[in-house]
This record gives C-alpha cells, structure tokens and sequence, in this order.
C-alpha cells in the first residue's frame, strides 16, 4: 500500500519531506494534469493506493465534496474500494473546522469490504466520471451511517444526553421569551419535570401512552424529553384538527392522560370540554411547576455539574429500553381521510436523524429556525431533535403562519438553516425583506411539492437557493433530499444511506411508478387495525402512495400522489403537475394569487378538472392559456373555474383538497 502525498507539500520542510516520501508513499504534483494518470497506470499494474477524495481536511467536521479526479481513477483503472470512516476524528484539537474539540475523543476507523464501481460503458467519459464520483460519495456517506448506528446510543434521549456531556454550557435552545437553555439546563429540566410527572401520572409501570398538547416553546421538547426519561411514549397532537379529531385521536391510541398548559389552551382558544366530558384527565405544567422543590433544583445542578447528561446516557433509566420501542405516536396531517396513528420507535428516529447527519455538510455552527409545528413529523425530527443530538442551536417559534414576524425572526436569531413548506415559504416570500435572510445555507422544503415560481423568488430576492426534499410521517420522516453539494432542481434529490426502493407499474402512468421504500428509518406500524394489517403484510415495505420516478443518477422526481391523478379519456393527469404549471403564471395578480385543482366524475370524459382560485380576475381562459404555454395537452386544461376567497390549508400547510372537494359539492357543481 502507498498513501498518495503531495510533493509540493512535502517540500516545505524536512518534517514533511520525512513522512511525505519513502517507500510507503506515492507523491504527486496536485497542480499537474498528469498526476491522476500517473496513479490510474499505478493502480492498473495492481498497484495499491490510499487517498482522501475530498482533497482537503473537512471545515465543516461533516463529508465536503469529492474532487472529479476519484472517478477518473475508478473509470480507468476499474479497481476495487476500500472506505475508511474514522470515526470522532472532527472533534480532535489540530482540525480545520471552527466547531469544538475535545482532548483525547476516541477515534476509531472502519474499513469496508472491497467493493467494485459500477461501470456505465455506454456513457461519455465526463457523465461515467460524475457518476462514479456520485457513487463514492454515497458509499462513504452509508458506511458513516452504518457505523454510527452500530456504535453510537441507541434511544433518542441517551443520543442527547452524550452531546450534553460535552457541551454542557452551550446554549442549545430558545423560543419566543428569549430565555435560552444549555444543555445543562435542558438535563436538569428533563429531570425535574420527570420526577414531577412520575408524581402526578396514574400509577403503573413505563411504556404507556400519554398526549402532549403544547406549541413550539421550550417546555415542549423538555416534556417528551421528560416522558421519554419516564419509558412513557408521548403521543403530540395536532391542535390544528380541531377538538374533535383530537379526541378521536386519543381513542385510537387508549389514551387516558394529556399533558398540555393553561396558558397555550387560553391563548389557542381551545375549548377541550369535551375531552374532559370523555374522561381525559388533564395535567398542566403551570400546576406540575410549584410542586418541584428548591432541594431537588439544587441535588439535580449539582448532579448535571458534575456529569451533564450521566443519568440519561445510560439505556437502562429507569428501565431497560429495546430501541424498538416505541418513542413517539405523531398522526398523519389526515388530508386523504381520517388521521392516522403513526409510531415510530427510537431505532426509526436515531436513523433518520444519522442519515441526513451523513449526507449533509452540516457544520457545527448552525443555527436552526424551526416554526413547523412539533406534530408535524418534519418539525419533530428535521427541526427539533436533529440539531439537539448534532450539538446545534434551535429556535423554536410558535406558528408557521406569521408571514411578517418570522423573516425579522430568522434575521435577528442569525438562523442558518430553515425548513418549511411550499404555502409557507411563498407566505414569507411575501413579506420579507431582501436582507432577512442573508445567513441561511440550507433552506429545506418538504411536505408538498415545491413550485417553481417559489425557487425562482428566494433565488431572485433572497439570493438562497431552495433544496426540496421528501418523506412522510411513516418514514420518520426524510427519505430523499437534495443537498448543496448534488442539487438538482425538479427533483427531491436522491435517497438517504440506508434506503430501499422500488417501483410499481401503474395503468395508465407511462413513465415511472408506484414508489415503495423500506429501511430503519421505516415506522413500527400504524395504531389503526386496518392501516397496520396491511403495513405489516407488506414485508418492510411502505407504500407511499406517490407516482414517481428515478433517474440513472438516482434522483427522485415526484409525479404526484397515486390519488392525485385523474382518468381523463383514459390518459392519467397528474393534478399536482398542473397546479405546478399555474403557480406564478399570473404575477399581475399579485403572489398571494393560487390555484387548487380537483378533478370530479364527468359522464363524457370520465372525470374533468376544476380550477379552485382566490382572485375573482382569473378566468377561465387565462388558465387554459398558461397550461397552453407550459406545453401540457389538452387533457390538462380545467373545464371550470371557482372563486373561493381562501383556499383551506392542513395544519402542516399543505392544500386540504379534501374540503375542497367536499366544498364543491356543497355548491351545487356551480
């Protein structure tokens, strides 16, 4: 084996030309063209050579880009691979990067079994290269991954709680009140309101389901952080639904307890008598607080003092905890029916959280902003838990929906990394100045498809490019996601480490099919008997729903959900592609214009589409005009338009086309 050096280097001073050259070492001018001939020859005389494809050490601690000239090698030499993970090697003093170090972390390296690239012979030279090089950078990004998953903590709390050890003065969290918490803080807090609530709770053993009902502040993770110390498996509620499909939610799952706070339920205007008259019994963090003693405050900041985060790392607190288990119940946004009871256990949530670790340059600088409700899987996850087990700053904001505050929010919390949905992103688009979000790397978009005219305005305006990403609650909920090192516009980017997929033909779909994905990050199953029965048939599998397909690089292109298509004169349309095509058609409407479309039963044609629109100026033909010029057929053109002065949202911002269909009906067909 010969370690590939640089000979420029290697010549600043006799220390470097000592462990620079010898026998063991391959030295190369990085500045030549030739050099990534001469180690291709090498390699194709059965020669042996160890290398970094990034090229440089990491100023971010996570996987940079790999140069181009790492696929060279592998087209011309048709070698085997060997990766090399050396893991907690970003956290010893002498890196690059501007995150913190610690003396003496334990690293250790893990090698792969030799593999062979695959190989494209019918492909020009420079896409073969930019595959393989794609390829590398997967393989690297899974075997982190795997690694971690095999060694690092196996429950949500105790991955926190190891964080916590080594940072316990860093300010983790902070919502509207700008009281910030360290991880100290958040452990001692944790442990108080664990021991409150084990007081208050009906007797019994761990492992029993009990309802949050809190909005984005700081006492929200603190209380499933708290259940989670208990072994309980807090269920969140989506308050949004309406208390009616709250207590249907709570029955599903045999909840009898609910922790929520006098002051969220005046401020929500929540009228929760009747789950009171159903017997939930209520337990309110303000009446819970006065109970925790200035003894046990002072006994649990001693103990987190002397050992942040100790009594949590351990699995066995108060009780062993399988990682597959069940960690959190969270309820589908119920857009196509009644919601769902989605549980995903601690072994889903930790490989979720691993897989975008491993496929993001995250740095450890990053700061969050995450206004998506923590009942929404996205919130929950990608925005909440993610940065608490990475070591990364979060501010949670109440409501998604305050267009004007939370541009000047992200701008005076000098945010970096911000999620949201379509609806939301193009609500902010609206109000926000151009300098609000001069510091935000990665924009996320998720939860509904992402429309063109909203990545040109951020690009435009904000100068930020939009990465769109996908998943679903039953998958924890990240599946695909584009990255700023791979990003291709149009598509929701390629699968995370770790992930299955295939595709199923569909009547009538020419191109693509029915996507199935399975992996750790694959949810325990569903509360509901039927949903679950048919999960469980399905060997791992889960259908998602969605019409899509997969190009020779892997990236993910959404056609729309399998009951998002309308049957035509026996051609299927994709519904979502043509509320796509309308999306910014019209900027002399203003950016609040939008359109829905449902399709409904028609005697001639099978079904037909209905434009829904809140700009009574929008006509008919002004739509078929705009679907006329983004090329679509015929097929595609609406057959009636609708004014309805808001077009109804999910709680998650997704159209709730559900009630616009039923709206549709209420009129009459008119």
């Amino acid at each position: 084996w010969k370690f590939v050096t640089s000979s420029t280097t290697a010549g600043a001073s006799w220390i470097h030309r000592r462990i620079m050259t010898g026998k063991r070492t391959f030295p190369i001018d990085t500045s030549s063209p030739y050099a990534a001939k001469r180690m291709a020859e090498f390699l194709a005389n059965k020669g042996r050579l160890v290398l970094f494809p990034e090229g440089r050490i990491s100023m971010t601690g996570s996987l940079m880009k790999l140069f181009d000239g790492t696929g060279f090698l592998l087209k011309k030499s048709n070698a085997k691979v060997i990766t090399c993970y050396l893991r907690n090697a970003s956290r010893v003093p002498w890196v690059r990067h501007d995150g913190w170090t610690c003396w003496f972390p334990r690293v250790s390296a893990h090698f792969s079994r030799p593999v062979t690239a695959p190989s494209w012979p019918d492909l020009p030279n420079a896409i073969s290269r930019e595959r393989l090089t794609n390829w590398l950078y997967r393989e690297m990004s899974r075997q982190q991954f795997e690694v971690e998953m095999e060694l690092g903590p196996t429950t949500v709390l105790a991955a926190i709680a190891e964080t916590a050890g080594f940072l316990p003065r860093k300010k983790i969290m902070e919502d509207i009140s700008l009281a910030p918490l360290t991880y100290r803080r958040l452990m001692v807090g944790t442990e108080l309101l664990a021991g409150a609530l084990e007081r208050n709770l009906a007797a019994g053993t761990g492992g029993r389901r009990i309802a949050v009902l809190l909005p984005n502040v700081n006492g929200m993770p603190v209380t499933v952080l708290a259940l989670w110390a208990l072994g309980h498996m807090p269920a969140i509620l989506n308050f949004s639904t309406g208390v009616p499909t709250m207590l249907s939610c709570l029955q599903l799952g045999g909840i009898t307890e609910l922790v929520t706070s006098h002051q969220f339920l005046q401020k929500a205007k929540l009228d929760v008598s009747l789950l009171l008259q159903a017997g939930i019994k209520f337990h309110y963090l303000e009446d819970i607080r006065p109970e925790i003693g200035g003894l046990a405050k002072v006994l649990g900041l001693f103990r987190h003092t002397w050992d942040c985060g100790g009594v949590f790392r351990k699995t066995g607190h108060p009780r062993p905890i399988d990682p597959g288990e069940t960690a959190v119940i969270l309820f589908t946004s119920g857009s196509e029916g009644v919601p769902k009871g989605v549980e995903l256990s601690h072994h889903n949530l930790l490989a979720n959280i691993r897989q975008i670790m491993a496929y993001l340059d995250i740095s450890d600088g990053e700061r969050f902003f995450n206004a998506l409700p923590l009942f929404h899987s996205f919130g929950l996850t990608g925005c909440t838990l993610l940065p608490l087990v990475r070591g990364l700053y979060v501010f949670l904001y109440p409501s998604p929906l305050h267009y004007r505050v939370i541009p000047s929010a992200i701008y005076d919390r000098d945010c970096t990394v911000m999620m949201g949905t379509n609806t939301f992103l193009n609500g902010y688009a609206r109000r926000a100045s151009p300098y609000d979000f001069r510091n935000v790397k990665y924009l996320v978009a998720g939860a509904e498809k992402v429309q063109e005219a909203t990545a040109n305005i951020y690009a435009r305006k904000f100068g930020v490019r939009l990465l769109e990403g996908y998943g679903a609650t039953e998958c924890s909920p990240a599946v695909c996601i584009n990255t700023r090192i791979n990003p291709r516009f149009g598509t929701v980017g390629q699968f995370l480490p770790g992930i299955e997929w295939k595709l199923e033909n569909v009547e009538g779909v020419a191109e693509g099919g029915r996507l199935f994905v399975r992996g750790p990050n694959i949810m325990k199953g569903y509360l509901n008997p039927e949903a679950n029965q048919h999960f469980q048939s399905l060997g791992g599998w889960y259908d998602t729903g969605d019409i899509a397909k997969v190009d020779g690089d892997g990236y993910v292109t959404l056609l729309g959900r399998m009951k998002r298509f309308a049957k035509v004169s026996g051609e299927m349309v994709s519904l979502a592609a043509v509320e796509d095509a309308l999306a910014g058609a019209f900027p002399d409407l203003g950016q609040r214009c939008e359109v829905a479309v449902i399709a409904i039963p028609d005697e001639d044609k099978g079904e037909k589409l209905i434009a829904i629109v809140n700009d009574e100026k929008l006509t008919l033909d002004r739509i078929r005009a705009a679907i006329k010029a983004k090329g679509l057929t015929n097929l595609c053109a609406p057959r009636e338009v609708c004014f309805l002065r808001e077009i109804p949202k999910l709680g998650t911002g997704k159209t709730n086309h559900r009630e616009l269909a039923e709206w549709y009906k209420k009129q009459g067909g008119a």
